[in-house]
């Protein structure tokens, strides 16, 4: 039976997460592990995360997976989720600065604070960005297949990828100004938003992702 490896060190929506990828996924087994010799015979993996960049650079670090992470990629499909995201690019604003592992050249920023909301305006433009938001696809690929241009997706973040290469953006989404919100590079696959909170699309991606064998 072949593996989902969900790499857990303590920060993700782990639970809907695993059962999302059980549902899209019957005949695979979900592994939700830690430990990098469990981790290894994963036939993909999954790298989730919410909160801030710093700590989740300090667990991987403290449970030796960032090394592992780095190993692994080429090696079989891989997909970042969320903070999961952007701890694959070189470095984030957040907490004053923080290097991340590397995977994407660029940088994660945060979105700027919108300005106050004037007598003409109905609405203001919020920090985070937390809700549904449309993702345009740059490109055509197996990862987006049965999915409209245009769909919606769930997001909750303050921070958002800014990638040195634009071949490597898959996926972009307005919020006061257009940003990465889908990475691929090789065998590595991000989202921005929750594949796992979006509906009948968020799943479709998922089955995608399951099925994709790492080709560009």
């Amino acid at each position: 039976m072949a593996t989902i490896g969900v790499i857990d060190y303590g920060m993700g929506n782990l639970h809907s997460l695993t059962r999302a990828l059980e549902r899209v996924a019957p005949s695979h087994r979900v592994e939700l592990s830690y430990d990098p010799d469990r981790l290894i015979k994963a036939d993909r993996l999954v790298l989730p995360g919410v909160g801030g960049v710093r700590h989740c650079m300090a667990e991987l670090e403290r449970l030796e997976l960032t090394d592992f992470v780095r190993e692994q990629l080429g090696a079989v499909p891989l997909m970042g989720i969320c903070l999961g995201m952007q701890v694959l690019l070189e470095y984030s604003e957040e907490n004053n600065g923080v290097d991340a592992l590397g995977v994407f050249p660029g940088r994660v920023c945060r979105f700027p604070d919108p300005p106050p909301l004037s007598p003409a305006q109905d609405f203001r433009r919020k920090v985070p960005h937390m809700g549904w938001n449309r993702v345009e696809f740059t490109q055509d690929h197996p990862l987006t297949r049965n999915i409209a241009q245009d769909s919606w997706f769930y997001f909750v973040h303050s921070y958002y990828a800014r990638p040195q290469f634009e071949d490597h953006v898959l996926g972009t989404t307005e919020y006061g100004e257009h940003f990465c919100s889908m990475l691929l590079r090789d065998k590595v696959f991000a989202t921005q938003f929750h594949p796992e909170k979006s509906g009948r699309n968020g799943l479709q991606m998922l089955v995608n992702f399951v099925n994709w064998d790492g080709d560009v």
